[in-house]
Protein backbone atom coordinates (compact mmCIF):
# COMPACT_ATOMS: atom_id res chain seq x y z
CA UNK A 1 0.00 0.00 0.00
CA UNK A 2 1.26 3.50 -0.83
CA UNK A 3 0.46 6.73 0.96
CA UNK A 4 1.02 10.15 -0.62
CA UNK A 5 1.27 13.39 1.31
CA UNK A 6 0.92 16.85 -0.09
CA UNK A 7 4.03 17.42 -2.14
CA UNK A 8 5.76 19.89 -4.40
CA UNK A 9 4.25 19.62 -7.84
CA UNK A 10 7.71 19.57 -9.39
CA UNK A 11 8.49 16.23 -7.75
CA UNK A 12 8.16 13.28 -10.07
CA UNK A 13 6.07 10.95 -7.91
CA UNK A 14 5.71 8.47 -10.75
CA UNK A 15 9.46 7.96 -10.81
CA UNK A 16 9.56 7.55 -7.01
CA UNK A 17 6.75 5.01 -7.19
CA UNK A 18 8.62 3.12 -9.90
CA UNK A 19 11.84 2.99 -7.84
CA UNK A 20 9.94 1.85 -4.75
CA UNK A 21 8.28 -0.90 -6.75
CA UNK A 22 11.65 -1.98 -8.17
CA UNK A 23 13.15 -2.38 -4.70
CA UNK A 24 9.99 -3.73 -3.07
CA UNK A 25 9.55 -0.72 -0.80
CA UNK A 26 5.97 -0.54 0.48
CA UNK A 27 3.97 1.50 3.00
CA UNK A 28 5.79 4.69 2.15
CA UNK A 29 4.89 8.36 2.18
CA UNK A 30 6.31 10.88 -0.27
CA UNK A 31 7.24 14.12 1.49
CA UNK A 32 7.06 17.58 -0.03
CA UNK A 33 10.84 17.67 -0.57
CA UNK A 34 10.89 14.39 -2.48
CA UNK A 35 12.12 12.26 0.41
CA UNK A 36 10.13 9.30 1.64
CA UNK A 37 9.11 7.92 5.00
CA UNK A 38 8.75 4.14 5.25
CA UNK A 39 6.54 2.43 7.78
CA UNK A 40 8.52 -0.80 7.68
CA UNK A 41 11.90 -2.10 6.45
CA UNK A 42 14.05 -1.04 3.50
CA UNK A 43 16.20 -3.84 2.04
CA UNK A 44 18.77 -2.69 -0.54
CA UNK A 45 21.19 -5.50 0.28
CA UNK A 46 23.53 -6.53 -2.57
CA UNK A 47 21.86 -4.53 -5.35
CA UNK A 48 25.11 -3.36 -7.02
CA UNK A 49 24.28 0.23 -6.04
CA UNK A 50 26.79 3.05 -6.43
CA UNK A 51 24.38 5.57 -4.88
CA UNK A 52 21.19 5.20 -2.88
CA UNK A 53 18.29 5.28 -5.35
CA UNK A 54 16.02 7.51 -3.23
CA UNK A 55 16.19 10.17 -0.57
CA UNK A 56 14.90 8.70 2.68
CA UNK A 57 13.79 10.64 5.75
CA UNK A 58 12.36 8.30 8.40
CA UNK A 59 12.35 4.49 8.37
CA UNK A 60 10.45 2.73 11.14
CA UNK A 61 12.16 -0.66 10.72
CA UNK A 62 15.63 -1.78 9.57
CA UNK A 63 17.56 -0.10 6.77
CA UNK A 64 19.92 -2.42 4.86
CA UNK A 65 22.31 -1.26 2.15
CA UNK A 66 25.27 -3.61 2.74
CA UNK A 67 27.26 -5.35 0.00
CA UNK A 68 27.00 -2.61 -2.61
CA UNK A 69 29.48 -0.19 -4.14
CA UNK A 70 28.42 2.89 -2.22
CA UNK A 71 31.02 5.63 -1.78
CA UNK A 72 28.61 7.88 0.13
CA UNK A 73 25.64 7.52 2.46
CA UNK A 74 23.93 10.55 0.94
CA UNK A 75 20.20 9.88 0.86
CA UNK A 76 20.20 7.74 4.01
CA UNK A 77 17.28 8.21 6.42
CA UNK A 78 17.67 10.74 9.21
CA UNK A 79 16.14 8.33 11.70
CA UNK A 80 15.98 4.53 11.74
CA UNK A 81 13.82 2.76 14.29
CA UNK A 82 15.61 -0.58 13.90
CA UNK A 83 19.10 -1.49 12.66
CA UNK A 84 21.21 0.31 10.06
CA UNK A 85 23.51 -1.88 7.92
CA UNK A 86 25.97 -0.34 5.45
CA UNK A 87 28.84 -2.85 5.71
CA UNK A 88 30.96 -4.07 2.78
CA UNK A 89 30.79 -0.91 0.72
CA UNK A 90 33.45 1.55 -0.45
CA UNK A 91 32.83 4.23 2.16
CA UNK A 92 35.67 6.33 3.54
CA UNK A 93 33.50 8.23 6.04
CA UNK A 94 30.01 8.04 7.55
CA UNK A 95 28.89 11.46 6.35
CA UNK A 96 25.19 11.30 5.55
CA UNK A 97 24.49 8.45 8.01
CA UNK A 98 21.36 8.52 10.18
CA UNK A 99 21.73 10.48 13.40
CA UNK A 100 19.12 8.54 15.35
CA UNK A 101 19.33 4.72 15.49
CA UNK A 102 17.07 2.57 17.65
CA UNK A 103 19.02 -0.64 17.16
CA UNK A 104 22.45 -1.62 15.78
CA UNK A 105 24.76 0.29 13.43
CA UNK A 106 27.02 -1.93 11.28
CA UNK A 107 29.68 -0.41 9.02
CA UNK A 108 32.31 -3.16 9.10
CA UNK A 109 34.51 -4.05 6.15
CA UNK A 110 34.19 -0.80 4.26
CA UNK A 111 37.21 1.40 3.59
CA UNK A 112 36.61 3.84 6.43
CA UNK A 113 39.45 6.13 7.39
CA UNK A 114 37.26 8.19 9.75
CA UNK A 115 34.07 7.78 11.77
CA UNK A 116 33.03 11.37 11.15
CA UNK A 117 29.30 11.49 10.48
CA UNK A 118 28.41 8.66 12.89
CA UNK A 119 25.42 9.23 15.20
CA UNK A 120 26.18 10.47 18.71
CA UNK A 121 24.09 7.79 20.41
CA UNK A 122 23.41 4.16 19.42
CA UNK A 123 20.70 2.11 21.13
CA UNK A 124 22.29 -1.24 20.24
CA UNK A 125 25.72 -2.33 18.92
CA UNK A 126 28.18 -0.26 16.88
CA UNK A 127 30.44 -2.35 14.62
CA UNK A 128 33.23 -0.72 12.62
CA UNK A 129 35.54 -3.75 12.42
CA UNK A 130 37.90 -4.42 9.54
CA UNK A 131 38.36 -0.92 8.20
CA UNK A 132 41.35 1.43 7.87
CA UNK A 133 40.72 3.58 10.92
CA UNK A 134 43.69 5.21 12.62
CA UNK A 135 41.47 7.14 15.04
CA UNK A 136 38.09 6.81 16.76
CA UNK A 137 37.38 10.53 16.54
CA UNK A 138 33.76 10.98 15.51
CA UNK A 139 32.63 7.70 17.12
CA UNK A 140 29.30 7.55 18.99
CA UNK A 141 29.72 8.68 22.59
CA UNK A 142 26.99 6.47 24.03
CA UNK A 143 26.49 2.89 22.89
CA UNK A 144 23.80 0.80 24.52
CA UNK A 145 25.24 -2.53 23.36
CA UNK A 146 28.69 -3.57 22.10
CA UNK A 147 31.28 -1.23 20.56
CA UNK A 148 33.60 -3.19 18.28
CA UNK A 149 36.53 -1.71 16.36
CA UNK A 150 38.92 -4.65 15.96
CA UNK A 151 41.13 -5.18 12.91
CA UNK A 152 41.82 -1.55 12.14
CA UNK A 153 45.03 0.50 12.37
CA UNK A 154 44.30 2.32 15.62
CA UNK A 155 47.26 3.68 17.55
CA UNK A 156 45.05 5.38 20.16
CA UNK A 157 41.61 4.96 21.72
CA UNK A 158 41.04 8.70 21.95
CA UNK A 159 37.51 9.43 20.76
CA UNK A 160 36.07 6.19 22.19
CA UNK A 161 32.53 6.20 23.58
CA UNK A 162 32.26 7.54 27.10
CA UNK A 163 29.78 4.83 28.01
CA UNK A 164 29.32 1.30 26.62
CA UNK A 165 26.41 -0.78 27.89
CA UNK A 166 27.91 -4.14 27.00
CA UNK A 167 31.33 -5.07 25.55
CA UNK A 168 34.20 -3.01 24.12
CA UNK A 169 36.46 -4.83 21.65
CA UNK A 170 39.56 -3.21 20.15
CA UNK A 171 41.67 -6.27 19.33
CA UNK A 172 43.96 -6.49 16.32
CA UNK A 173 45.11 -2.89 16.21
CA UNK A 174 48.41 -1.10 16.90
CA UNK A 175 47.68 0.19 20.39
CA UNK A 176 50.51 0.68 22.87
CA UNK A 177 48.27 1.88 25.72
CA UNK A 178 44.60 2.07 26.68
CA UNK A 179 44.54 5.84 27.14
CA UNK A 180 41.22 7.18 25.89
CA UNK A 181 39.30 3.93 26.49
CA UNK A 182 35.74 4.17 27.87
CA UNK A 183 35.64 4.17 31.65
CA UNK A 184 32.20 2.54 31.85
CA UNK A 185 31.93 -0.90 30.27
CA UNK A 186 28.98 -3.06 31.28
CA UNK A 187 30.24 -6.25 29.61
CA UNK A 188 33.61 -7.59 28.47
CA UNK A 189 36.71 -5.73 27.34
CA UNK A 190 39.13 -7.24 24.82
CA UNK A 191 42.35 -5.66 23.61
CA UNK A 192 44.21 -8.79 22.47
CA UNK A 193 46.84 -8.76 19.71
CA UNK A 194 47.96 -5.17 19.99
CA UNK A 195 51.34 -3.75 21.05
CA UNK A 196 50.35 -2.82 24.59
CA UNK A 197 53.14 -2.15 27.03
CA UNK A 198 50.78 -0.71 29.65
CA UNK A 199 47.19 -1.06 30.85
CA UNK A 200 47.14 2.54 32.06
CA UNK A 201 44.05 4.45 30.98
CA UNK A 202 41.75 1.43 30.77
CA UNK A 203 38.48 1.01 32.70
CA UNK A 204 38.74 -0.04 36.33
CA UNK A 205 35.50 -1.99 36.54
CA UNK A 206 34.62 -4.59 33.90
CA UNK A 207 31.26 -6.36 33.93
CA UNK A 208 32.41 -9.38 31.88
CA UNK A 209 35.70 -10.92 30.71
CA UNK A 210 38.86 -8.81 30.51
CA UNK A 211 41.27 -10.11 27.87
CA UNK A 212 44.63 -8.40 27.28
CA UNK A 213 46.43 -11.45 25.86
CA UNK A 214 48.92 -11.37 23.01
CA UNK A 215 50.59 -8.07 23.87
CA UNK A 216 53.93 -6.97 25.33
CA UNK A 217 52.90 -6.34 28.91
CA UNK A 218 55.55 -6.77 31.61
CA UNK A 219 53.26 -5.50 34.38
CA UNK A 220 49.57 -5.30 35.27
CA UNK A 221 49.86 -1.76 36.60
CA UNK A 222 46.80 0.24 35.60
CA UNK A 223 44.66 -2.83 34.98
CA UNK A 224 41.06 -3.19 36.19
CA UNK A 225 40.44 -3.58 39.91
CA UNK A 226 37.24 -5.57 39.51
CA UNK A 227 36.34 -8.03 36.73
CA UNK A 228 32.96 -9.74 36.57
CA UNK A 229 34.22 -12.62 34.38
CA UNK A 230 37.64 -14.09 33.64
CA UNK A 231 40.93 -12.21 33.72
CA UNK A 232 42.92 -13.40 30.69
CA UNK A 233 46.46 -12.18 30.15
CA UNK A 234 48.27 -15.07 28.48
CA UNK A 235 51.12 -14.65 25.95
CA UNK A 236 52.63 -11.48 27.34
CA UNK A 237 55.92 -10.74 29.10
CA UNK A 238 54.68 -10.57 32.68
CA UNK A 239 57.39 -10.81 35.31
CA UNK A 240 54.97 -10.78 38.23
CA UNK A 241 51.27 -10.66 38.90
CA UNK A 242 51.18 -7.66 41.18
CA UNK A 243 48.08 -5.53 40.60
CA UNK A 244 45.84 -8.44 39.72
CA UNK A 245 42.19 -7.38 40.19
CA UNK A 246 40.81 -8.22 43.60
CA UNK A 247 37.76 -9.87 42.07
CA UNK A 248 37.49 -12.15 39.04
CA UNK A 249 36.00 -15.57 38.23
CA UNK A 250 38.94 -17.29 36.50
CA UNK A 251 42.57 -16.56 35.74
CA UNK A 252 44.74 -17.39 32.72
CA UNK A 253 48.28 -16.00 32.79
CA UNK A 254 49.90 -18.84 30.86
CA UNK A 255 52.77 -18.35 28.42
CA UNK A 256 54.43 -15.60 30.43
CA UNK A 257 57.85 -15.59 32.11
CA UNK A 258 56.01 -16.27 35.38
CA UNK A 259 54.41 -19.45 34.00
CA UNK A 260 57.18 -21.67 35.37
CA UNK A 261 55.76 -21.37 38.86
CA UNK A 262 52.31 -22.31 37.56
CA UNK A 263 53.89 -25.29 35.80
CA UNK A 264 55.54 -26.15 39.08
CA UNK A 265 52.09 -26.68 40.58
CA UNK A 266 50.34 -28.15 37.54
CA UNK A 267 53.15 -30.26 36.00
CA UNK A 268 55.12 -31.53 38.99
CA UNK A 269 56.55 -34.47 37.06
CA UNK A 270 58.61 -32.06 34.99
CA UNK A 271 60.23 -30.54 38.05
CA UNK A 272 60.21 -33.25 40.69
CA UNK A 273 58.77 -32.72 44.16
CA UNK A 274 60.01 -31.68 47.56
CA UNK A 275 60.30 -34.29 50.26
CA UNK A 276 58.88 -33.30 53.65
CA UNK A 277 56.46 -31.10 55.54
CA UNK A 278 59.15 -28.77 56.79
CA UNK A 279 60.02 -27.88 53.21
CA UNK A 280 56.33 -27.42 52.39
CA UNK A 281 55.90 -24.87 55.15
CA UNK A 282 59.04 -23.07 54.09
CA UNK A 283 57.74 -22.71 50.53
CA UNK A 284 54.38 -21.48 51.77
CA UNK A 285 56.20 -18.71 53.62
CA UNK A 286 57.50 -17.42 50.28
CA UNK A 287 54.14 -17.41 48.59
CA UNK A 288 52.00 -14.30 48.56
CA UNK A 289 49.00 -15.83 50.29
CA UNK A 290 46.71 -12.92 49.44
CA UNK A 291 47.46 -13.40 45.75
CA UNK A 292 47.03 -17.17 45.86
CA UNK A 293 43.70 -16.89 47.67
CA UNK A 294 42.24 -14.97 44.75
CA UNK A 295 42.18 -18.08 42.57
CA UNK A 296 40.64 -21.21 44.11
CA UNK A 297 41.88 -23.39 41.24
CA UNK A 298 45.47 -22.39 41.89
CA UNK A 299 44.98 -22.91 45.62
CA UNK A 300 43.75 -26.46 45.05
CA UNK A 301 46.63 -27.27 42.75
CA UNK A 302 49.10 -25.81 45.21
CA UNK A 303 47.72 -27.88 48.08
CA UNK A 304 47.75 -31.00 45.93
CA UNK A 305 51.33 -30.34 44.96
CA UNK A 306 52.54 -29.66 48.49
CA UNK A 307 50.94 -32.72 50.07
CA UNK A 308 51.39 -35.35 47.37
CA UNK A 309 55.11 -35.96 47.70
CA UNK A 310 56.78 -38.70 45.69
CA UNK A 311 60.27 -37.46 44.89
CA UNK A 312 62.74 -35.32 46.76
CA UNK A 313 63.53 -31.84 45.46
CA UNK A 314 66.40 -29.63 46.50
CA UNK A 315 64.82 -27.02 48.68
CA UNK A 316 67.10 -24.17 47.70
CA UNK A 317 66.53 -24.79 44.00
CA UNK A 318 62.77 -24.71 44.39
CA UNK A 319 62.88 -21.54 46.44
CA UNK A 320 64.99 -19.88 43.75
CA UNK A 321 62.38 -20.82 41.17
CA UNK A 322 59.74 -19.18 43.33
CA UNK A 323 61.76 -16.05 43.94
CA UNK A 324 63.22 -15.53 40.47
CA UNK A 325 60.41 -16.62 38.19
CA UNK A 326 57.48 -15.42 40.25
CA UNK A 327 59.05 -12.35 41.84
CA UNK A 328 57.86 -13.51 45.23
CA UNK A 329 59.20 -11.52 48.19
Amino acid sequence: MKYLKNFNENINTTEIDSICEKYNITNYTINDNGSIDVDGEVDLYNKKLKVLPLKFRNVIGNFKCSYNKLTSLKGSPQTVGGDFYCSSNQLTSLEGAPQSIGGNFNCYKCQLITLEGAPHTIGGDFDCNDNQLISLEGAPQRVGGVFSCYDNQLTSLEGSPQSVGRGFYCSGNQLTSLEGAPQRVGGGFSCISNHLTSLEGGPQNIGGIFNCSGNQLTSLVGGPKRVGGGFLCYSNKLKNIDYLPKYYKELDISNNPISKIIDLFTKPDEYGLISNREDNELIMDFIDREMIQQDILLVNRLVEFLYDIDKPKIREELIELLKNDYKIR
